[in-house]
This record gives C-alpha cells, structure tokens and sequence, in this order.
C-alpha cells in the first residue's frame, strides 16, 4: 500500500496488483467472537501497533480490531476463489445441473431466456443451451453478463471486491452488458461496442448485436439515446434497456397500485419516446415481477399476495409488449422465488402458457 495525492488530500492505494510475500497479511480471528481480529505481518514486514499481538483480545488492546463487513459478495468469482482446486469439480455439477434439457422443454411452452456462463468448462454448458434450443423450436440470445474485472462493481457482474476493474486499459475491455456509470465512459463503451459488432460481423452479417444502456445507482437506465447515432450507424443493433422497481429507492415509498400504475404513466411513455420509426429497435434485456419493497433476504415474507403478483406481472407484460425487439426476463432459476422465471410461469403468469 502507499499514498497518492487528490484534490481533497491523500489517500491509501494500492501499489502493486500482485501481493508478495512481504506484502500479504494474514487476518486472525478471535475463536469465541469472529469479528474481533488481529492482523499479522509476514516476518520481513510490520503493522505498527505498539504491541505484539500476544495479549488478550481486550478492548484495550492497541493489536485488537473489530471487523465490519460491508458488502457481501458471493458470485461466480468468490465460489470458485473460495473452492480452490475443487472448483472445477463443483462448476461442473452446477452447469449439469443447475439448468438442463428439462428446462429448456418447459420453457418452450412460454417464452425463453438461456443460461450463462471463471473455470473451463462453461462452453460445453452453451453449447447444450444451442442443441436445446434447436430442439425445442427457440432462438437464443447470448448475454455476456460478467466482464473480466466487473463492470458494474456488483455480485452479477463478478466482482471481486466491490470496485470496477474492466475498461481500465484497451486490454481488460471484453463484451459485456451493463455497464454502470460513472465507472464506465460512453467514449469507453462506444469504443468496445464497435470492436464488438466488428467480430461478430467476421461470423455473421446477420445476427442481430444488442448493446446495452448504461445505467446508475439504483438500476436506473441512463438515457438510451445515447447510443442511438451508433446503433444507427452500425446496421442491425437494437438497444437494450432494463427498467426494475426493485432497486430504485423511490419505488420503495409506493404501495402495491402505485408500483403498477408507474408501469402506465412512466414507464410506457419512456418506452413511446425511444420506439420511433427511424430509431433502432429497444429490447428489454431484463425484469422481474418484485416490487421496490420486496425483502430479499426473506422473500417468502413478502406481504404481497399472487394476486398482487399478477397485476404487477400482467401490467409489465402489456408495457413490455410494445417493446421492438421483444423482452427477457432476469432469469429462469434463482433461490429468491419472486424473481424466478420458472415461479412466475407457474404461479403468477400461468394464464399466457400454451
């Protein structure tokens, strides 16, 4: 670590993007409370504490901490960090299971949406999702969801730590979607997008290449028009937007009718505005029928009934509906039930299978 200079004082940075030998601590955790630790310096280095940490794990102990954790994070890259040489093994048993040609046959009777995939192996998981749906008469979108080094510091983009990596350098800027702001530049991002189309243009002249809006605090999309000269200029894009109540704090102060009724008089309007007929197509690259006062941690807690859930379902889908390209939902499995697809099919969306 070291210190850098801003405009409003000095900071403590990191100084090298691999740690040493003299550079790794190791974290000591008090067995009958875990929260309270001591940091350990390697013998060539030193924590300057006045104390040699052998004493009891005292408040006035100058060796002694109390750790808060912030942030949890547990995506892709903390399961497969934390199982070590084993991670190939378990990433093997959730790709062969987590989502498989049962599902693919049980969403062929709704409306799609595929898996996705930091060990090998993930390919041969995609390429069943292809088989699949060929299989069962449906088309796939490929939604690289996680750039290397995150791109919107959150679990769903892999991030390590909470800070965003990705496009820090020409090297590191691989396609993505969701790129969050400020952390990433529209210059960045148009830069990637058109090196992007390029390659998929060596495979395809037809295919279709979705870009997708950036977006702030809160999920809330930043205005899409931003990209519209360059999806204009680059022929066959479409423009993905997302739109969730879940997150943004000011759905949280609504009751259940206020949620729906913003579907209608916001919502369906930003959607008028962007679908025109000479700009490009908008997709609805991702939703969920939860409210902004849904509880996560607790979802079965939720005070809202099915019925609830399926005017705010049935209202997203006539809003949705309009959109030029179509919609995709968040995804098909997920421990939270409200904001699984397969739990809305059944249980909430029942009455548009086939």
């Amino acid at each position: 670590m070291g210190l850098q200079s801003f405009k409003k004082g000095s900071y403590i940075v990191p100084i090298s993007k691999e740690p040493s030998r003299s550079e790794t601590f190791q974290i000591l955790k008090y067995k009958h409370r875990p929260t309270r630790i001591r940091i350990k310096a390697p013998n060539e280095g030193h924590v300057t504490d006045d104390s040699k940490g052998e004493g009891r794990w005292r408040d006035d102990d100058p060796s002694v901490f109390e750790m808060k954790i912030g942030r949890q994070f547990d995506g892709e890259f903390q399961v497969t960090n934390g199982h070590g040489k084993l991670a190939p093994k378990v990433m093997r048993e959730h790709w062969n299971t987590f989502i498989t040609e049962d599902d693919f046959k049980f969403m062929s009777t709704f409306d799609p949406t595929p898996p996705a995939p930091y060990v090998g192996g993930s390919l041969k998981a995609l390429d069943n999702a292809f088989s699949w749906a060929r299989k069962y008469g449906m088309k796939v979108i490929i939604d690289l969801h996680a750039a290397l080094g995150s791109q919107t510091n959150s679990v769903v983009s892999s991030s390590r730590d909470g800070f965003v990596e990705w496009g820090q350098t020409d090297q590191n800027i691989q396609e993505t979607v969701d790129p969050c702001v400020p952390y990433v530049t529209l210059e960045k991002l148009k830069r990637y997008y058109r090196a992007g189309y390029n390659a998929v243009r060596k495979h395809s002249s037809t295919v279709y290449v979705i870009m997708a809006s950036r977006m702030q605090y809160g999920m809330k999309p930043v205005d899409p028009t931003e990209l519209f000269p360059l999806a204009r200029e680059l022929k066959g894009s479409a423009i993905d937007v997302h739109y969730y109540q879940i997150f943004m704090p000011v759905f949280k102060k609504m009751n259940h009718q206020q949620n729906i009724d913003f579907f209608f008089t916001n919502t369906s309007v930003e959607l008028n505005r962007l679908i025109k007929p000479n700009n490009p197509q908008i997709f609805i690259g991702e939703w969920a029928t939860e409210w902004g006062t849904a509880n996560l941690a607790h979802p079965n807690l939720s005070k809202k009934t099915i019925e609830d859930y399926k005017k705010l379902g049935k209202a997203q889908l006539q809003v949705y509906g309009k959109a030029t390209f179509g919609w995709a939902y968040w995804t098909l499995k997920c421990p939270f039930s409200h904001l699984s697809f397969e739990w809305m099919i059944k249980n909430v969306l029942s009455f548009n299978l086939k």
